[in-house]
């Protein structure tokens, strides 16, 4: 039962052989969750993970499943995308984002995560002496790891205290030494949920023309900032992208939030014309090919995976399809995570808790699948570790590259009045005994 000691919190972090809790890895902290588990004989409340908590879209089951009844599974697909699916991926950027895009430069890939790991790949040699990334942080952790693996180099900064105007001089001071090839960043944020304002994209789009960086645009939870109503194709108010402000973009469009379809891991790349038909000297010795789009796809892309499931692209391009005909509105289901987030908010609140990235300008943030806690002056190790003996399981912000205190707040595996009403109760034992 709950709370369980320090004594045995410490040693399933040994058995599990984690060196620092808040430095572990999601699926690290998935599986310490799970051995407390075994010892409290209760489940947890897991705020860890990010799994979709909603049903997949049926009509994408449905088209897949097609797919494969066609014969399909037999045959490869083409390494650079069916035409089904980049043309649908076209519409529906230009219906939700109201940008002009080239069906041809449209990529699927195994998910972002792939996306991202052969983005960043071709990038390493898109020029000598550029071999950097500027990740605007807090992010997904998983991204900086790829950078590392690939062998880049990793510049960051937590944007907290440069919000707004103040984001220019800091992104001036990392761009004018002229190493940066990229930079990265998700809107709205994992974990933060803050949202890019339109002054602040333009900032980022402005000098990433005056440095020639690429800026990489992770739309994962596109429309999910509910203030404003996105849910209308081809209408006004369009989703705010850094794309209104540079050619030098690519954007990153995955199934698995928008759509719930994460378990067939499915997104696409999608690059501006500018980006993708400049060649480069670099890519051409290394790659033998000088044009970025031939370098992504046939140098790096083929090397991953060989293309992207054919019956998974089938089902991408229905859903896409379908929400830019106006047949399905995606946005309108995902707002059941910010029912959940306002539910969640209000009894950390009520037990003591502060949200830490609170506020884009002068509005307080979304509420979505993610959002970020603090309590009284604990740090990030205490606060997830205290909260791991009582049976509340998430992340610690420093993982994410944030510099402040707190947690990652995930509201997607909270969707049952037991799991809420455990959730109260434990936090209310948190805050007595704290």
């Amino acid at each position: 039962m709950f709370p369980l000691t320090k004594e045995q919190l410490g040693r399933a972090v040994a058995e599990l052989q984690i060196g620092d809790i808040t430095q572990a890895t999601i699926r690290q902290i998935c599986s310490l969750s799970k051995r407390l588990e075994e010892m409290a004989g209760e489940p947890f409340v897991h705020l860890e993970i990010g799994n979709p908590g909603l049903p997949a879209i049926q009509l994408g089951v449905e088209a897949e499943c097609e797919a494969l009844q066609s014969g399909i599974a037999n045959k490869y697909p083409d390494i650079a995308g069916i035409p089904q699916v980049k043309d649908a991926a076209a519409r529906f950027v230009k219906a939700f984002i109201g940008a002009d895009l080239e069906a041809q430069y449209i990529y699927p890939t195994v998910g972002s995560m792939q996306g991202f790991f052969a983005v960043m790949t071709a990038l390493k040699h898109r020029q000598p002496g550029r071999d950097t990334i500027l990740f605007l942080q807090p992010g997904f952790p998983a991204t900086v790891t790829q950078a590392h693996i690939i062998g880049l180099g990793i510049e960051q900064f937590d944007i907290y205290q440069y919000r707004g105007k103040a984001m220019e001089a800091k992104l001036e001071e990392y761009l004018s030494k002229g190493n940066v090839t990229a930079i990265s960043y998700s809107n709205p944020n994992n974990p933060a949920w803050t949202n890019l304002t339109d002054e602040e994209l333009e900032i980022i789009g402005r000098l990433a023309t005056k440095y020639d960086v690429v800026v990489l645009e992770d739309l994962a939870y596109l429309g999910m900032d509910f203030r404003t109503d996105f849910s209308h194709p081809f209408e006004a108010p369009y989703v705010p992208t850094v794309s209104k402000y540079t050619d030098n973009y690519i954007m990153m469009l995955s199934g698995s939030k928008i759509f719930s379809y994460a378990g067939q891991r499915i997104a696409v790349v999608a690059m501006s014309p500018a980006v993708a038909t400049r060649q480069y000297e670099g890519m051409k010795q290394f790659f033998g090919m000088p044009r970025f789009c031939d370098a992504f796809v046939f140098g790096v892309l083929y090397a991953l995976s060989s293309g992207t499931a054919h019956s998974a692209q089938h089902a991408l391009a229905a859903m896409m399809n379908a929400a830019a005909d106006g047949k399905l509105d995606f946005i309108d289901i995902s707002r059941e995570y910010g029912r959940r987030a306002s539910i969640v908010k209000r009894l950390l609140d009520e037990n003591g808790f502060h949200i830490v990235y609170a506020m884009d300008g002068d509005e307080p943030i979304s509420d979505g699948f993610f959002f970020t806690a603090g309590y009284k002056d604990m740090t990030s190790g205490e606060l997830q570790s205290e909260l791991m003996r009582y049976g509340i399981s998430s992340i610690s912000l420093p993982t994410t590259g944030s510099e402040q205190d707190g947690v990652r707040i995930c509201v997607s595996m909270i969707s049952d009045p037991e799991t809420f009403d455990a959730f109260e109760k434990r936090l209310k034992a948190f805050n007595h005994d704290h």
